[in-house]
């Protein structure tokens, strides 16, 4: 009988050594979702540079360097392009980022994915998709980031109040990164939409961010997209 009582606390805790183990390997720095703007105001020309900057921007030594000096040393990722309502889609899926390796293969993982829509600029709608992918996150943290990127105002879909509210009411930040274009040469309906009265880093301060800490970031055009994004990566990580 003692025996047998011996061998049942010894299997009870080998079990509990699994659970904090695998509840150790589940857990993260940071759960960060990157939400890509690939509406109809964004060229071809446009969206190549914004991947090309998400891909290469988790290689950087400065990036690499805040994920490092994290408590775990690592942090999860997951990248959607969207647009208009009901335009949402996943092009790399919840993973770790840890190292250069890593690095290289998100980076290998969203070059393989095309570009999926055209329609409009539903931002409310991409903070409510991306506050689902954080729910569903097979890994752990207290910090929950948002990270919407954009070149205009919302036209379409669910309220932005609405959406970011709910999210920040489960603890979640939303940070935005804007990209400010030059009007010169475009249609009336989308120099309005990019440029709106005020400047889009204001309209997303007042309007689309929020939780501890939020911010947003802007990058003059498109070429300047990969900097400023490599600079908002490691003030988020950090």
């Amino acid at each position: 009988m003692r025996r047998r009582h011996l061998l049942s606390g010894l299997l009870a805790a080998l079990s509990l050594a699994g659970h904090r183990a695998a509840a150790a390997g589940n857990e993260v720095d940071v759960l960060l979702v990157l939400a890509v703007d690939v509406s109809l105001s964004i060229s071809e020309a446009r969206f190549e540079l914004e991947r090309s900057g998400y891909a290469e921007a988790f290689s950087d030594p400065r990036v690499l360097r805040a994920i490092a000096e994290g408590g775990h040393g690592r942090i999860a990722v997951a990248l959607f392009d969207w647009a208009g309502p009901g335009e949402q889609q996943v092009a790399v899926e919840w993973m770790i980022i840890a190292s250069a390796a890593d690095a290289d293969a998100f980076a290998r993982r969203l070059g393989a994915v095309s570009r999926p829509f055209y329609g409009r600029t539903a931002i409310g709608s991409a903070i409510g998709f991306a506050a689902t992918l954080l729910e569903r996150a097979p890994y752990r943290t207290d910090r929950k980031i948002i990270d919407i990127s954009g070149d205009g105002t919302s036209n379409s879909g669910r309220s932005i109040a609405d959406a970011r509210d709910a999210a920040v009411a489960t603890g979640i930040t939303v940070n935005g990164i804007v990209i400010v274009t030059d009007p010169v040469g475009m249609p009336a309906f989308l120099r309005e939409h990019t440029n709106p009265v005020g400047g889009l880093a204001a309209y997303y301060r007042e309007t689309v961010i929020g939780g501890e800490g939020a911010f947003v970031m802007a990058a003059e055009g498109f070429e300047a997209f990969g900097r400023a994004l490599i600079a908002k990566l490691v003030r988020e990580i950090s």
